[in-house]
């Protein structure tokens, strides 16, 4: 989907945690549409945020600002002069000690600096985590911005990551109601695409290990799926869409762990890519229905989850991550 750029320029935003995956992407489309960023890092000369500076317009229009989620005040001194703030900082892991107390107090300084420097809109990069972990939701249920994920059934599986997910979202909407921030959450699936940062995330280990060999199989499980690109256009059209409100869910497709693998096999029969699911006693796991309606409404177009596929194996190639065959294909665009 394009980014145009205009009426942005003057416009000074924050991005919070300014080196992830995501938050990368936003970096780099508001660099290119011309607004000044102002990118929150742990260590600003850590090499793992020397991509950033290597962005088009990164010399001229972006600043790294040294600063942590539980430090308030280092969120405040980042987002002094900002029009808005795009909230993608968060911890991503099961450990529930590192995971639900950092998120939660760290979205709550978040806002709280929002409106004591007077920001405009806060943007918040929450997850499918916090929408669709629900045991009671039947099979023919839509799953959309009205869903919330069942806490107690996440705590009960131990899933620390959707439990953080959810309680920090939810401190989000009762912070900013209480302080009377404008904040707009984005709620993406699992994310694929091109790396900008050098290292490999969790959502793309996810892909590269069924081309590494070390698997040998697949799960009967479904996952939906979403490109990097498109999840960064969409933080970015709900900042600059006025009437955009509360919640939108990010998502193309959902696709079985068995659809994946074939999809792979077909544009890169060259690696071990498992044709084998690990559960084949138990009927075929059916994908969940979604709707992504509010985002279209305003006029987004999704890339197919299969160019997102075809462009995160490429780019692991690029970028060293996987060995690149004799036979490599050329460019691909997928038109649907």
């Amino acid at each position: 989907m394009p980014v145009d750029g205009t009426c942005s320029l003057g416009k000074t935003v924050c991005v919070t945690g300014a080196g992830g995956f995501i938050a990368s992407w936003i970096v780099k489309l508001l660099l290119e549409k011309g607004y000044n960023v102002k990118g929150t890092v742990r260590n600003p000369d850590d090499p793992k945020n020397s991509h950033l500076k290597e962005l088009e317009g990164a010399k001229e229009r972006l600043m790294l600002c040294k600063s942590d989620l539980l430090d308030y005040e280092s969120l405040r001194e980042a987002m002094m002069g900002c029009d808005g703030v795009f909230h993608t900082a968060s911890p991503v892991t099961d450990d529930p000690k590192q995971m639900v107390e950092p998120a939660v107090v760290g979205t709550k300084n978040v806002i709280h600096a929002a409106a004591e420097t007077g920001v405009r809109r806060v943007v918040f990069t929450s997850s499918i985590g916090a929408v669709y972990m629900d045991p009671h939701r039947g099979p023919d249920v839509v799953v959309d911005e009205k869903c919330w994920s069942d806490l107690e059934f996440c705590k009960d599986t131990k899933n620390w990551y959707c439990y953080g997910k959810a309680v920090a979202e939810q401190a989000a909407w009762d912070v900013s109601k209480e302080l009377g921030v404008d904040l707009v959450v984005v709620n993406p699936v699992l994310v694929l695409g091109p790396l900008l940062q050098p290292t490999v995330n969790a959502s793309i280990v996810h892909i590269l290990k069924y081309l590494t060999g070390s698997t040998k199989t697949y799960a009967n499980s479904v996952q939906a799926y979403v490109h990097v690109r498109d999840v960064a256009v969409a933080h970015i059209l709900v900042y600059e869409t006025p009437s955009a409100s509360g919640r939108y869910l990010c998502a193309e497709s959902v696709l079985h762990r068995g659809d994946v693998v074939d999809i792979l096999a077909k544009f890169f029969p060259e690696y071990p890519i498992p044709k084998k699911c690990s559960d084949e006693v138990k009927l075929r796991v059916k994908p969940y229905k979604f709707s992504n309606q509010k985002l279209k409404d305003l006029g987004f177009e999704f890339t197919p989850v299969k160019q997102a596929l075809y462009d995160t194996v490429r780019n692991l190639q690029e970028k060293g991550h996987l060995p690149i065959p004799q036979q490599s294909e050329k460019p691909l665009i997928i038109k649907s």
